[in-house]
């Protein structure tokens, strides 16, 4: 061999591994979430410096830092509960508002009426509450003969009760395991296609959508709405705000029609004639009464802790009733929120003994780690994002994209803009999808000379219309990983409903709408 040539081979024959090693150290930066994280400031950059807009520079900063979030919200790059909190340094960076202004919009009375429901929720899971009055409930409409109709509607009627008090999520969550304990009881192998098989997808559906459905109905169900409030009382601070009581007045109603709505969908599409004979055999009422006696007689903390959750929801509603009949809350000038009353019928928990140990309360800090601060950081990103929205001046420029609405006849705008907010939710989330559309509907109803209120509401109603696909919303997820539902089954029952969720908003937004929230023919200085 000749020495002189093996210094010339040895680089060639390191130079392969160190090949690999760049292509594998390459492969490994531009991974989907690297990539995806490195997207948001790179779109906020390139937005920053080449777009164009009419306004002041804070406008297109803003349009920049949104393009940042909402980028990492729908990639979910970084967890979504830390980008809820990028406004608190992007806003001061950008100078889009102060440090100390975007903290405010953090925590307000919205976020204390959050805190305090959901310390209340919590209880009531711990201490099985929500099942003792799932079981009930469900053996009321589990008669004999079995009526599968019945049933379903039984348990679709008790999620959505649930869920008027507590998150979706959460209720989703809580009645997920009670609707699949009920169906453990029949056989696995059915085939498909089998009157089981399409029972047990009419009820994991309708455990979904009844969680959705339930939670329109109350102003703390769900986080949308608590940021439709917080938006309305932070674009008017000087006109009436969303009460609990005002709220309920327009919410149940249309949540019963869309509930009544999806029972029928899931009748029409799951159920038959023979699905009553092919359940009997499986579906035992003893069964079920046999479950509830094992949790036992009602202890004192479960009484306390009901008779608690009701004294809430009463004081929610007669806070403010009308303009004859005020409420307790004129008793204190107006200076009372719904926030109030919840944080303060939470702090009740810490007070009142539980009777099992010495000592011991109804709740303590260690229950309440379960907290859902990213619910609470999302909500503190939204109203930092709205109040975002009117001071840099892009809601008035990005409203001029539905400028076509101004000339659309008066009963055609809600149905127009329930079904633009219903398709943004399918591809992000339904808080997320409210932030966004409701400051420029908001920017709209002044040229349309229209009561904010009548475009706020269909937009918001909008964004829980989140019903086609799994990754829309957090409680499609808890009902699709039962594995007893697809894609197809969710499109299939999801867009009728979605269809008649918007016919059910169009026809009471215009009337029903009108009385509730006192609007007026004409947009005015509030």
């Amino acid at each position: 061999m000749d020495d002189s040539k093996t210094p010339l081979l040895l680089p060639i024959q390191s130079s392969t591994p160190n090949h690999g090693g760049c292509l594998a150290c390459l492969k490994s930066v531009l991974t989907a979430n690297n990539l995806s994280i490195a997207a948001g400031p790179m779109a906020c950059l390139l937005i920053y410096i080449f777009v164009k807009l009419d306004g002041p520079k804070e406008t297109i900063a803003m349009l920049a830092v949104l393009s940042w979030i909402f980028i990492w919200w729908l990639t979910e790059a970084v967890p979504i509960p830390i980008t809820s909190m990028a406004p608190l340094f992007l806003f001061p960076i950008f100078g889009i508002a102060s440090a100390e202004t975007v903290a405010k919009s953090y925590m307000d009375d919205v976020i204390s009426l959050v805190l305090g429901s959901f310390t209340l929720a919590l209880a009531v899971e711990h201490y099985n509450v929500h099942r003792r009055l799932a079981l009930n409930i469900t053996i009321l409409f589990c008669g004999e003969p079995l009526k599968p109709r019945l049933l379903l509607l039984g348990i679709c009627a008790t999620t959505a009760f649930v869920s008027m008090w507590m998150h979706n999520v959460a209720a989703a969550v809580l009645m997920m395991p009670v609707a699949t304990g009920v169906l453990q009881r029949f056989p696995a192998g059915s085939s498909t296609g089998s009157d089981v098989t399409r029972f047990c997808k009419a009820v994991v559906l309708g455990v979904i959508y009844s969680a959705a459905v339930g939670g329109m109905s109350t102003l703390t169900g769900t986080g949308v709405n608590l940021i439709l409030a917080g938006m309305w009382h932070s674009y008017f601070p000087n006109a009436k705000p969303l009460s609990f009581s005002t709220w309920f007045s327009f919410g149940f109603p249309l949540a019963l029609l869309i509930f009544f709505a999806l029972w029928g969908i899931l009748c029409v599409l799951y159920l038959s004639k023979s699905t009553g004979s092919s359940l009997t055999a499986y579906l035992d009422k003893s069964d079920l009464k046999r479950e509830l006696e094992l949790l036992g007689p009602m202890a004192f903390a479960e009484k306390m802790v009901l008779a608690v959750f009701s004294m809430l929801v009463v004081l929610w509603i007669t806070r403010s009733l009308t303009d004859d009949v005020p409420g307790w809350g004129v008793l204190f000038h107006g200076r009372v929120g719904d926030g109030t009353v919840s944080v303060m019928m939470a702090t009740l928990l810490f007070i009142i003994p539980n009777r099992k140990q010495e000592g011991e309360k109804l709740m303590d800090w260690n229950k309440c780690k379960k907290l859902p601060w990213n619910i609470v950081l999302l909500l503190g990103a939204g109203f930092a994002i709205a109040d975002g929205f009117r001071t840099s001046g892009l809601a008035d420029v990005l409203s001029k994209a539905l400028d076509f609405l101004e000339t659309t006849p008066y009963f055609a705008v809600a149905p127009i803009i329930c079904l633009i907010s219903s398709t943004i939710t399918e591809f992000t989330s339904n808080n997320s999808t409210t932030t966004l559309v409701t400051p420029l509907l908001i920017q709209l109803a002044k040229p349309m000379n229209m009561y904010p209120l009548l475009l706020m509401v269909p937009g918001a109603i909008g964004a829980q219309f989140s019903f086609l696909l799994p990754t829309s919303t957090p409680s499609n997820i808890v009902g699709f990983s039962t594995g007893h539902i697809d894609i197809k089954d969710m499109i299939k029952t999801g867009l009728p409903l979605k269809v008649a969720g918007i016919a059910a908003l169009s026809v009471l937004m215009p009337t029903l709408g009108r009385v509730v929230f006192r609007a007026t023919d004409q947009f005015h200085d509030m």
